[in-house]
């Protein structure tokens, strides 16, 4: 008898594991007597049979399945294995991990705007990751598991990144959100899309645990005056940059300290040659009044002033 169990019995475990698989399925084959199931660390295993959740086993380790699994079991309790045929069920291995996706998206996404320079909305991409588990088993099986003997990762994301456009949007059209500035509502942003997410994947069995958006890009054209802004303003408060670029590469202990001086140096004659054509370009412009906007020695705004507040220099 042992011998012709032998003969008969066979492994129930999870043969095509790989991480990007969220759960593969055993079926179609007959559990005999001297079955074993085995149960990797993170893996849960579902007995089904006639598409009905049986029992969930959780711990790891190897089970002999007469014994062990059929006394658990919801309405096999009482089966008991013949020696001519087994038990025809299926096992659903899934995997307990949270996941991490890389998403990002495929077209520029036109978000609508109020300046009649962007009529067609401002374009912008945005690039991110989210994680996730299987959360619901029921649903699962209901929604997926039921029709499909595997579920890989890259299924998940196409479901997600198909209604990323529209809840990009959403939460980027919301109202007070800096258009030219979205990176400082990023977290509003994510967090607004990951509960709309979540709600729909969970129709699924799936739980969207996080959802992050590493960075928004916009059009060239955009960046360049972004960039542009941001010279200018640093232009107005040269002196104040050469002084901290200073005491930076004092504090790093610089081995270069003439190379670093002579870079400041330049940066400064350049800062200065600037502030000299704004000012010159204002004088022309206000008919020799003889007035600077910005210290001619040191770059400080003048507000008007007679002397430079930063330097003493006299301006008129």
């Amino acid at each position: 008898m042992g011998l012709f169990g032998k003969q008969l019995a066979n492994v129930v475990e999870w043969e095509e594991y790989r991480d990007d698989i969220i759960f593969w399925k055993w079926t179609n084959r007959e559990i005999k007597k001297g079955s074993r199931l085995i149960i990797r660390p993170g893996q849960d295993a579902i007995f089904m049979y006639n598409g009905v959740i049986e029992g969930i086993f959780k711990e790891e380790g190897s089970f002999d399945i007469e014994s062990d699994i059929i006394p658990f079991l919801s309405t096999l309790k009482g089966f008991k294995f013949g020696f001519n045929s087994g038990m025809r069920a299926e096992v659903l291995f899934v995997n307990t991990k949270e996941f991490t996706v890389k998403w990002g998206t495929k077209n520029p996404i036109s978000i609508p705007t109020q300046s009649a320079a962007t009529p067609g909305g401002m374009p912008i991409r945005a690039f991110g990751t989210f994680t996730f588990k299987v959360d619901d088993y029921v649903a699962l099986i209901d929604k997926i598991a039921g029709v499909k003997q595997i579920y890989k990762v890259d299924d998940v994301k196409e479901r997600v990144v198909a209604v990323l456009d529209q809840l990009l949007m959403k939460w980027v059209s919301k109202e007070g959100k800096d258009m030219f500035n979205l990176q400082a509502n990023a977290y509003e942003i994510a967090n607004g899309i990951r509960e709309d997410l979540d709600m729909q994947m969970m129709k699924l069995g799936i739980e969207i645990t996080d959802f992050n958006i590493a960075s928004f890009s916009y059009p060239e054209e955009i960046t360049k005056m972004q960039n542009k802004a941001a010279s200018q303003a640093m232009v107005s408060d040269m002196g104040k940059y050469s002084q901290m670029a200073m005491a930076d590469n004092i504090g790093k202990g610089s081995n270069n300290i003439a190379g670093d001086m002579m870079s400041i140096q330049m940066g400064m004659a350049m800062g200065q040659q600037m502030m000299n054509n704004i000012n010159n370009n204002q004088s022309s412009a206000g008919a020799g009044s003889g007035t600077y906007k910005f210290c001619p020695n040191c770059g400080t705004p003048t507000n008007g002033a007679k002397f430079c507040s930063n330097c003493g220099t006299k301006l008129s």
